[in-house]
């Protein structure tokens, strides 16, 4: 069996009630040991949209990268997420960022996130719950999204 290890997602909504749904994510998650702050951030690149929430949700899990992608499938779902448009607006959007040390390079899988470093969105909240994680490439200053602490979810 796998050794537990430390896992981080990335969640974000702009339909619906954004923090409920966030909350009703997170609750359906049982490995998780932090939330983040939630952070208000307009939207980057697709279509014109309302604003997100963002967290970023630590984990200590058992599970392999595939079997979180499946479970941030899962989640979308539940949420009535239904992908229309690439980038439009979506009531929960949930992605790997990292898996332990794993590195996966697939289709539809790629570990840490390939995008992770140039969204501010994702880092800052990443970064309040491992302040001294190394991400190669992340410099708050070039990184898109600018984000608005909204305290905690």
């Amino acid at each position: 069996m796998t050794e537990p290890r430390r896992a981080y997602l990335g969640l974000g909504s702009n339909l619906g009630d954004r923090r409920i749904i966030l909350r009703e994510a997170v609750a359906a998650v049982p490995e998780v040991v932090a939330v983040s702050p939630v952070y208000e951030t307009d939207p980057v690149g697709g279509p014109e949209q309302g604003a997100f929430l963002n967290i970023v949700v630590e984990l200590e899990t058992r599970r392999s990268p595939r079997e979180l992608l499946e479970l941030c499938r899962e989640l979308e779902a539940a949420a009535g997420r239904v992908r229309v448009v690439r980038w439009g607006p979506r009531t929960l959007d949930v992605d790997v960022l990292l898996v332990g040390d794993e590195v996966v390079d697939e289709e539809d899988l790629t570990v840490p996130h390939p995008r992770m470093a140039d969204r501010n969105f994702v880092m800052v909240p990443l970064l309040d719950l491992d302040p001294d994680l190394d991400v190669p490439g992340y410099d708050p200053e070039t990184a898109i999204g600018a984000v608005t602490n909204l305290g905690p979810l």
